[in-house]
C-alpha cells in the first residue's frame, strides 16, 4: 500500500526548527501496529493519519511510538500545513475530527490557529512525586502540580527559575513512581514543566517535556500541553493575560513559538486558542504493508 507524505516542522517559520512531524494522507485506514511502527521508523515523537469525515473536513488520527492517543498540538499545526502544501485547503475555517471531539482550525496567511477544547481540570499531584521524576528539588517548583487536559492530560507543572528548568533530568524509577500513583490512564503523558519567563526576550513562558522510552528523549514543542498549561496559569492567576507568547525547544536547538489565547474568565474557560506555523521539509510516499 502506497501512501504519500509530507514532513513538516510544527510552530516555527523555518524548516529544521520546532517540532517534526510526518503526515500521512489517507493513513487513517492503517492499523494501530502499522502507524505505530512507522512513528518509531521516522524518529518522530508523534504522526498523523488523515482520512474523510461525515462530521468534518478531516479525520486525523495521532500516534506516538507506543500507541494512538486522542489528540496532539503540534501535529494539528503540521497536518494542516500538509493539507495546504498539497492544495487540499485554502485560507479560513477548517473542522478537525479527532479522537479528543473536534477541533476547530483558522487559516490566516502563514498562520494556523486550532481552539482546543475546554480544560478538564484534574487531580493535584503531590510535589515531591513530581519534582523526584525531573531530578529536582521541591523547592524548585511553584505552587501545586495538576493534571489538565484540553485534549490529552499533562501535569502542569511551574518551575521557580530557568535554571530549574534547564537542569531537568527524566528518573524513570520517579516516573514508574508518578504513573502508579496517577493509575493506569493509558493517554496520561509525562510532566510538562515551565517557567514564568520566555527562553528569549519575545517569550513570556518557556517549557520542556522530557520523554520516556520508546519515544525520543525530549519532544521540542508541545502544542496540546501548551493549551493545558494556558488553561492552568489563567485559572491559577498565575498570568495577567490570557494572551502570550509560549516558548519551547530552544535547549535543544530546536527553537518553537506559539501565540495563546486562553478563552473565558478565569473561572469558566471555553477552550485555548494556540496558533502558529508549519514549514513543509520533505514530501514522498511511504509503502506499507498490505492489510486485509
Amino acid at each position: 500500500m502506497e501512501f504519500d507524505f509530507d514532513w513538516v516542522d510544527a510552530f516555527t517559520d523555518q524548516v529544521f526548527g520546532g517540532n517534526g512531524c510526518a503526515v500521512v494522507h489517507g493513513g487513517a485506514v492503517l492499523p494501530d501496529d502499522l502507524c505505530t511502527a512507522y512513528v518509531r521508523e521516522t524518529s518522530l515523537v508523534e504522526c498523523t493519519f488523515t482520512g474523510p469525515s461525515e462530521i468534518a473536513d478531516f479525520k486525523v488520527k495521532y500516534y506516538l511510538a507506543s500507541r494512538e492517543i486522542p489528540f496532539a498540538g503540534h501535529p494539528t499545526i503540521a497536518t494542516v500545513a500538509a493539507l495546504r502544501h498539497r492544495g487540499l485547503i485554502g485560507e479560513g475555517p477548517l473542522r478537525l475530527e479527532t479522537g479528543a471531539g473536534m477541533v476547530e482550525i483558522e487559516v490566516r496567511g502563514a498562520q494556523i490557529a486550532m481552539t482546543q477544547i475546554a480544560p478538564v481540570f484534574g487531580v493535584e499531584v503531590p510535589v515531591d512525586l513530581v519534582s523526584n521524576v525531573g531530578g529536582l528539588e521541591p523547592g524548585d517548583i511553584i505552587g501545586q502540580p495538576q493534571v489538565v487536559s484540553t485534549g490529552l492530560p499533562f501535569c502542569i507543572t511551574v518551575l521557580r527559575s530557568r535554571a530549574a528548568l534547564e537542569g531537568l533530568k527524566l528518573d524513570s524509577r520517579a516516573l514508574a513512581d508518578y504513573n502508579a500513583h496517577l493509575g493506569q490512564d493509558s493517554d496520561m503523558m509525562e510532566p510538562f514543566w515551565v517557567t514564568l519567563d520566555g527562553a528569549t526576550s519575545a517569550g513570556d513562558t518557556y517549557a520542556r517535556l522530557l520523554l520516556a522510552p520508546p519515544s525520543p528523549a525530549e519532544d521540542p514543542f508541545t502544542g496540546s500541553a501548551t493549551g493545558a498549561m494556558a488553561a492552568y496559569l489563567w485559572a491559577r492567576g498565575l498570568i495577567d493575560s490570557p494572551r502570550f507568547v509560549a516558548e519551547q525547544g530552544h535547549l535543544m536547538g530546536r527553537p518553537g513559538r506559539a501565540e495563546v489565547e486562553v478563552l473565558g474568565p478565569r473561572d469558566a474557560i471555553t477552550g485555548v486558542r494556540v496558533a502558529g506555523q508549519g514549514r513543509v521539509v520533505m514530501s514522498g510516499q511511504v509503502f506499507m504493508p498490505d492489510v486485509a
